[in-house]
């Protein structure tokens, strides 16, 4: 089993006891969400923590985006519930790039790959997706691409 699932494991036990609700509630949807992608496809197998990384990105993306719609609607109450259950799940997240250091990346993979103009953006995202791995949003990966690009 991963060290990952493991955590995810004690700490559920952990708030289980300690009455945490807001946690206990998102640590519970963080590994059913893990079990389902580990039955997922022709059979079952453990994920590694990469892979349980790449699940809690999408959870917390969720989280995110239905906080925004929440708020868009008028529904404070259940915006804050979203983003505190988001909050737990970054906690087990890998630390975000800075802008800097996202823009630094983007530099290094467009004089890797010598790609000049818009039209060489796929190359840029495949040598760069790589090193960011879960640590930005693929948006802000393609934002920065798209203006590195267009200088």
């Amino acid at each position: 089993m991963s060290a990952l699932k493991d955590k995810l494991k004690a700490d559920l036990t952990a708030s289980l006891k300690g009455r945490d609700e807001v946690r206990l509630r998102t640590i519970r949807m963080a590994l059913a969400a893990v079990n389902v992608e580990e039955v997922a496809g022709k059979e079952a197998r453990e994920l590694s923590d990469d892979e349980v990384v790449k699940v809690l990105t999408k959870e917390a993306k969720k989280r995110r985006e239905a906080a925004e719609a929440f708020r868009g609607a008028g529904r404070a109450e259940q915006a804050d519930a979203e983003l505190a259950e988001m909050a737990v799940l970054e906690e087990y997240l890998p630390a975000q790039l800075s802008d800097e250091e996202l823009r630094a990346l983007v530099d290094e993979a467009v004089a890797e790959t010598g790609a000049a103009g818009p039209q060489a953006m796929g190359q840029v995202m495949k040598a760069v997706n790589p090193k960011v791995a879960g640590r930005a949003e693929g948006g802000r990966v393609a934002a920065a691409v798209r203006a590195r690009l267009a200088q």
